[in-house]
């Protein structure tokens, strides 16, 4: 539709199913709403934590651009990767030292410039810089290119999810939380003109405790020591968000979410 740009994002991305799943969708996704963009995050793409390149290489052939949070470093060989592949996003708040880059902009087939920003919370995480401060600057220099801006939010609290939000409505065209992997039901237009969603939820497995096994989860809440955690095959599901945006203004126009589920995934154990 002229004047609107599409988007398509995917909550965090976990493991094998997670990956098989969505590679299994996304044409069906991409002809249901002809997005100008495809976003997923990845920070749990490889095993359940972190990213290699192997992976993301993989998901970059059917997605547009990665975002990530606080896992994004839990794999070695992943970490020289994000620092040479600029659609690898992690959250721009963590100390400049880091390799990497928080805010990209991506330009579509029809030539729509696209700012994507990723940011990561601090109540009950990492005690890294304010991301409402670190937005504030990166929010600028993107605006002198596109007026599109789509931020991931990762972080734990709904509180610090739901302020970030109001702190940056009219200030970009969405703020999309993830990090819980549970969808919330929140979706909605702030007054400002910003979409906004608490927990885009994840793509991975479906019969799980946030992705993982059960049977691992109940082990570490049943004994409160460490327990490996691996990714749930039983069953999957897959959760997005689908914006449209006012190409000029950069005001969200419309926001939903898109949920599949697949009891048999075809996977075992």
């Amino acid at each position: 539709m002229p004047g609107r740009i599409k988007i398509l994002f995917f909550g965090d991305v976990i493991g094998r199913p997670g990956r098989s799943i969505l590679r299994r969708y996304i044409s069906v996704l991409r002809k249901k709403f002809l997005p100008d963009i495809i976003i997923a995050n990845g920070e749990n793409a490889a095993g359940g934590v972190g990213i290699t390149e192997k992976i993301g290489t993989e998901i970059l052939s059917y997605v547009d651009v990665l975002t990530s949070g606080n896992h994004i470093w839990d794999k070695k060989e992943g970490i020289e990767y994000i620092g040479k592949e600029p659609r690898v996003l992690r959250p721009a708040n963590y100390p400049a030292v880091n390799p990497g880059k928080g805010s990209f902009v991506f330009e579509s087939a029809a030539g729509n410039k696209i700012g994507i920003l990723n940011l990561q919370g601090r109540v009950f995480m990492e005690a890294i810089d304010c991301p409402f401060r670190t937005a504030d600057s990166l929010i600028e220099s993107l605006k002198e290119i596109t007026p599109v801006i789509i931020v991931d939010f990762h972080a734990e609290a709904t509180s610090e999810k739901q302020a970030l939000g109001w702190y940056l409505d009219g200030k970009v065209s969405a703020v999309i939380g993830t990090h819980t992997h549970i969808p919330t039901a929140d979706e909605r237009i702030l007054p400002g003109g910003t979409a906004y969603i608490t927990d885009a939820g994840m793509v991975g497995g479906l019969n799980s405790v946030i992705g993982i096994r059960r049977s691992q989860a109940l082990q570490r809440f049943l004994t409160a020591r460490p327990q490996r955690f691996e990714p749930s095959k039983e069953g999957v599901l897959l959760n997005a968000v689908y914006l449209e945006v006012d190409r000029e203004n950069g005001q969200a126009i419309s926001i939903q979410r898109e949920n599949i589920i697949e009891e048999n995934s075809g996977f075992s154990g």
